[in-house]
């Protein structure tokens, strides 16, 4: 494969992320930073593109040490989400998990990417939140998940 070409842009970029809840049941996100992909400014669960030869639940794992220092138990699978972005002419197919905070110290690993990160309970959420955060939170407080353990 050419390596010049970009995921997302020059072809559906295939990518995802995690509602990664504490045990006061809030959820983790972070606020994109210029370095971003795509979405700068808003916030977002956590989460990145899968790699050739990657399975997506490695992923999901990966991304959220590299961005965020912690590691997850993954329990749960909500829809994904079709991330087309026309302002920006980026596409991506995001599969959406949900997970609990395992182990390690959150601190902001990719400052480039990411400029903030904090949990928030369901009722107190940020107004700007990117659409693959916003659909994960709306399928998962109705009830739409597949429970993988």
């Amino acid at each position: 494969m050419n390596s010049k070409l970009i995921p997302g842009k020059d072809y559906v970029g295939v990518g995802g992320g995690a509602l990664i809840f504490n045990k006061k049941k809030e959820i983790l996100l972070l606020k994109r930073a210029g370095k971003a992909r795509n979405n700068i400014g808003w916030w977002a669960k956590p989460g990145g593109k899968v790699r050739f030869n990657e399975a997506v639940l490695r992923m999901i794992r990966r991304e959220i040490k590299e961005e965020t220092n912690i590691e997850i138990d993954v329990w749960g699978l909500l829809p994904h989400t079709d991330h087309i972005i026309k302002k920006e002419e980026h596409h991506w197919v995001a599969m959406n998990f949900i997970a609990d905070y395992k182990k390690g110290e959150l601190k902001i690993m990719e400052p480039h990417k990411c400029e903030k990160l904090g949990w928030f309970a369901l009722d107190k959420l940020p107004k700007k939140i990117e659409q693959t955060t916003r659909e994960a939170i709306k399928n998962y407080l109705a009830g739409k998940y597949i429970k993988l353990k």
